[in-house]
């Protein structure tokens, strides 16, 4: 009898210490609410990191290497369907880019929508908390899973909100850090504007972005997929078939210049080729920081 009660003890015990485990701290919405809150916060306080981007579209497949600057990114095309730019490409490559340097319009150009492009990912974010309704899914790999769906007591006052309406999905927390690990959509009802005059996103399509954590404090796109019909007014129907891989993230000193951007792109090409072969060949798509000259 006293075996048996105490093993009844021992497994009550365990099973309350497996039950507070199992238990998320807050509720679905308060932890969306402080993962925008983290994204937001550590967004403003971002390093600076060199990468490489594979876009794949209709149009075929571009790679590119890319360096944050204090002016915003500066990107050299390297790869075209996984082909190396012809001596001629690269000249004219090579000419854009400097070509831009020397161009304060063009600069000012690019960083405006680099600013614009920033201010639309931050309207975004502000919207999720409030936007859906969320329920826990359960856990996956040290992220809480969270199904979610559109809010019906929430007013869609600009677009995003609107598409949001039409959309459900499910969300991946990060349990230690409460960063956004993964995030997938799908469109479940069509999506009119000016009453359909204007355009309509259609029901079916569907998007996934994963996230990598590259720093203590810096999450980074790993993998962006989009796929989309749209109908502009009225007449055509296309659909929006894009992804996009990063890998290869080292940070690079902040402040620097666009200038300095480009000579750090030029060092070392070759070394980052071949790490971008091998990342590509299914790496994590992170490397270890190294030693990087700032060019003066």
């Amino acid at each position: 009898m006293r075996v048996l009660i105490a093993a009844f003890v021992v497994l009550t015990v365990a099973q309350g210490a497996w039950n507070a485990s199992s238990q998320t701290p807050v509720s679905a919405s308060q932890l969306v609410r402080e993962v925008i809150y983290n994204e937001l916060n550590d967004h403003a306080r971002h390093g600076f990191w060199r990468y490489w981007i594979e876009r794949q579209s209709q149009g075929g497949t571009r790679l590119e290497e890319q360096v944050e600057t204090a002016d915003g990114p500066i990107a050299r095309l390297s790869l075209i369907n996984g082909r190396e730019l012809t001596p001629e490409a690269q000249r004219q490559e090579q000419d854009r880019l400097e070509e831009m340097l020397n161009s304060r319009g063009e600069q000012a150009r690019q960083l405006r929508q680099f600013d614009e492009d920033e201010e639309r990912i931050g309207r975004i974010l502000r919207l999720l908390p409030t936007a859906f309704v969320y329920q826990f899914d359960g856990e996956e790999m040290g992220c809480y899973r969270l199904r979610f769906k559109p809010n019906p007591n929430d007013e869609a006052h600009t677009i995003e909100a609107r598409i949001f309406h039409g959309m459900s999905g499910t969300l991946w927390v990060d349990e230690r850090s409460k960063r956004l690990a993964r995030l997938e959509g799908r469109i479940d009802e069509n999506v009119d504007f000016g009453f359909g005059l204007l355009g309509r996103i259609c029901r079916g399509g569907w998007f996934r972005l994963v996230r990598v954590q590259a720093s203590a404090s810096d999450w980074k796109t790993k993998s962006l997929e989009v796929h989309l019909n749209v109908r502009a007014l009225l007449v055509k129907t296309f659909a929006r078939d894009t992804s996009e891989l990063r890998g290869g993230f080292v940070a690079v000193p902040a402040g620097m210049s666009l200038a300095q951007g480009l000579a750090l792109l030029n060092q070392n090409k070759e070394a980052m080729e071949a790490e971008i072969a091998g990342q590509r060949r299914g790496d994590n798509g992170m490397l270890a920081a190294t030693d990087l000259a700032v060019p003066r």
